[in-house]
């Protein structure tokens, strides 16, 4: 999540302007899903694009904070969770068609005594929705990955190492927990990733790039997930990662972003492949004093900066309009990998001078 302080400052200062001409209310629903398809270098080729879910409401609740993206086959619906709910209860979002995205319902989340969550305990990152049925949510609060059935009651959770928690419970830096996850097309595993470095991986000299992702297994009885491995990666300079999708036996692709004032939002798409493979680092405590065999390899599938812009506008500074703070990402390989289908959602912070987008993307994925 991005809670730029620059960003909230000038929201202040032009509030009164956004008001005044229109620009950046729900009227601006832009639909791009006419064929001007062009690449997104070096793999990737950009298929359309709509905000028609940017500054809307779903009955009485308003629709925002979207961060990540799953798709539910047993009722045909992409899911994406709010981050941050405020006083209302922390809740998913679900619509059909992401060219003309209309959300159909949500879905409130609750302790298992049936209690509310809300901003105060949670803090929604990630969303999966799991071969029975149950959804699987990250929060950045402790961090935690809690397991909640389909009428939205939390029903168990994932372990998390104690290392992974937030300062000063442990080595994990506030606002940049537990922000990817996913659930490998076949069931069988869980991935989940740090969007920051832990303290104990961080260099003496030089900027914190190492991150860890944790890898779940499914367990023959009782149906749950137990954790097997961690596995390192290295973020860009400057990045952070935003979401992981699996898409593969050992395959994943994740979603690195930043945000600087002048340039806007930036996001990088990296396939990694044989994390199947990948060596275990759990008992590795400084990935920065690591040897490079520990951090896994990546390959670039697109710099979306280099997207054409498609026609979208943007209320604030953007090298490329069509960039937002995108957090969600789903992937569709049922025409094959070198066909993929790439739906990503951005997360508007409630923020006048972001916008909620759904972006869809084609990709050839190693």
């Amino acid at each position: 999540m991005i809670k730029s302080v620059v960003r909230r400052l000038a929201v202040v200062a032009v509030a009164g302007a956004l008001s005044a001409t229109g620009a950046g209310s729900a009227a601006h629903a832009a639909t791009a899903g006419e064929p001007r398809e062009a690449a997104c270098p070096p793999a990737a080729t950009a298929v359309g694009f709509s905000d028609a879910l940017d500054k809307t409401t779903a009955g009485t609740t308003k629709v925002g904070g979207l961060s990540a993206l799953a798709y539910d086959r047993r009722t045909g619906e992409y899911v994406s969770v709010e981050d941050r709910s405020g006083t209302d209860a922390a809740r998913l979002f679900f619509f059909h068609d992401p060219a003309k995205p209309e959300i159909t319902r949500t879905l409130a989340l609750t302790k298992q005594d049936g209690t509310a969550y809300d901003v105060g305990n949670f803090d929604g990152e990630g969303v999966a929705v799991l071969p029975d049925g149950d959804y699987l949510v990250s929060s950045e609060t402790e961090p935690s990955i809690m397991v909640f059935d389909r009428t939205g009651r939390q029903r168990g959770s994932l372990e998390v190492p104690a290392r992974f928690r937030i300062a000063p419970n442990g080595e994990g830096a506030d606002n940049a927990g537990l922000e990817g996850l996913s659930v490998s097309p076949d069931g069988r595993h869980v991935f989940a990733a740090m969007e920051g470095t832990l303290s104990g991986d961080k260099p003496a000299i030089g900027e914190a790039v190492w991150r860890r992702l944790l890898v779940y297994r499914a367990e023959h009885h009782g149906g749950g997930y137990a954790l097997t491995r961690q596995i390192g990666y290295r973020v860009d300079p400057g990045n952070r990662i935003a979401e992981v999708a699996a898409y593969g036996d050992g395959r994943l692709l994740v979603m690195e972003a930043a945000y600087d004032a002048a340039m806007g939002n930036s996001v990088r798409l990296y396939a990694v492949h044989g994390v199947d493979r990948a060596s275990d680092v759990s008992a590795v405590r400084d990935l920065s004093a690591a040897p490079s065999r520990a951090v896994v390899r990546k390959e670039l599938v697109s710099d979306l900066v280099h997207c054409p812009s498609l026609g979208a506008t943007s209320p604030e500074p953007q090298t490329n309009p069509l960039m937002d703070n995108y957090e969600g990402l789903q992937v569709d390989v049922s025409d094959g990998r070198h066909r993929a289908r790439l739906h990503l959602i951005s997360d508007d912070n409630f923020n006048a001078l972001q916008v909620t987008r759904v972006l869809t993307l084609t990709a050839r994925l190693p």
